[in-house]
């Protein structure tokens, strides 16, 4: 019990710690969320697309995917990568070192902490969108929001993984980050962040759900709009990848540390 609430102190602490700090960069976190918009962007293309073509969905639909859509990207943004590459490159990550807490920690706390920051900046968004298409408006059941939710926080937590686990790249190469901007690609084309995966052939479709971009970005959206899909499976596979990247991530760690001591710190 007191090992249970000293690890509590320590999260509340770090969390309250880095929230403060991101509340220093106000201006600055409401052009990370202005930067998120490009699903509301995307939309109207699509909107006027449905209009004249057969894809299945309708304009409303279309407009309420991607508004779910911008949600769960706020909720998912990380940038741990460039992050953890600096800290290699100029050696603050020794200091990290003699901390008795995991360095990890760190960043996912300051991840987890600018998520209360942006909140109020995706509110103003989502209330300035909702005046422009009033026939959006929708209220999610609460099995469907209670669901979002929890996809949501476990998309965040795979999205962080596996960009943590690049980053552990930064102990051999010195552009770690060239990994992420590729892995975009494929996320930015897979995820659902351009167009839902029921636009996509079958196959493709079939072949993409079990890759980990859809549960990133549709997954989340689909279940916040209502959009039929696979429940139990869709949060196994979620798991899955998590557990898969996790145990890859502290693999290259403890070979990374071996290798950041062979180069003096």
């Amino acid at each position: 019990m007191n090992q249970l609430a000293h690890a509590l102190r320590t999260v509340t602490t770090l969390v309250s710690v880095y929230y403060a700090y991101m509340l220093e960069y106000r201006a600055e976190l409401l052009l990370w969320v202005l930067s998120g918009s490009l699903p509301l962007i995307l939309m109207g293309a699509w909107v006027e697309a449905s209009q004249s073509g057969q894809f299945g969905l309708s304009p409303v639909d279309f407009i309420r995917y991607f508004l779910a859509v911008f949600i769960a990207r706020q909720f998912s943004v990380v940038w741990v990568i460039w992050e953890f590459e600096r800290e290699i490159l100029e050696g603050k990550l020794s200091f990290r070192l003699l901390q008795p807490l995991d360095p990890g920690w760190h960043h996912f706390l300051s991840h987890f902490a600018e998520r209360f920051a942006r909140l109020p900046f995706a509110f103003i968004l989502i209330g300035l969108f909702f005046g422009l298409y009033p026939q959006a408006i929708w209220v999610p059941s609460l099995p469907a929001f209670l669901l979002f939710v929890l996809a949501v926080a476990l998309a965040f937590v795979l999205r962080f993984i596996i960009q943590y686990t690049f980053a552990m790249c930064a102990f051999w190469i010195e552009r770690a980050n060239a990994l992420e901007q590729f892995w975009f690609l494929l996320y930015l084309f897979l995820s659902g962040l351009i167009a839902p995966l029921e636009l996509f052939p079958p196959l493709v479709r079939q072949v993409v759900l079990w890759t980990p971009f859809p549960y990133m970005i549709h997954f989340p959206a689909s279940l916040l709009i209502g959009l039929p899909i696979d429940i139990p499976r869709s949060f196994a596979i979620m798991l899955a990848w998590i557990g898969l990247f996790f145990g890859l991530n502290r693999w290259l760690w403890r070979r990374g540390l071996r290798q950041y001591s062979g180069m003096g710190a």
